[in-house]
């Protein structure tokens, strides 16, 4: 009585990359060690883990890079979704890929965080 019903989280598309500031869930460990599989890609140049605001949580560069891309790249993003639902409310947004002539970009996004990965498309 007065007790409040347990709710289970709402699964995430990257649930391994979901809750990743302390106390919120997922293991911290579990995070690192994707993030550092990614990392390990050949021709990875970067990643990193954007929340809805747009502020860097995790990152493997440096603070100017990932507070460039971080802001840019969400912008990018809610650009993006927002046209994919404009196109169709139905539908949403689920991975964008920028291809350049020295870089590839690639957003995972998600609902409360992007996954953002730089890599060198020549390798």
């Amino acid at each position: 009585m007065g007790g409040r019903p347990s709710r289970s989280p709402a699964r995430s598309p990257l649930p391994h990359l979901r809750p990743i500031a302390p106390g919120l869930g997922e293991p911290q460990a579990e995070v690192e060690e994707t993030l550092k599989r990614i990392q390990s890609h050949k021709g990875v140049i970067g990643n990193m883990v954007v929340n809805a605001e747009g502020i860097p949580i995790r990152t493997t560069l440096d603070n100017s890079t990932t507070v460039q891309y971080a802001g840019l790249l969400h912008q990018l993003t809610t650009k993006a979704r927002s046209t994919v639902r404009d196109i169709d409310p139905q539908n949403d947004l689920t991975f964008l890929r920028i291809r350049s002539k020295k870089h590839e970009i690639m957003v995972a996004p998600d609902k409360e965080y992007l996954l953002i990965v730089i890599q060198n498309p020549c390798e």
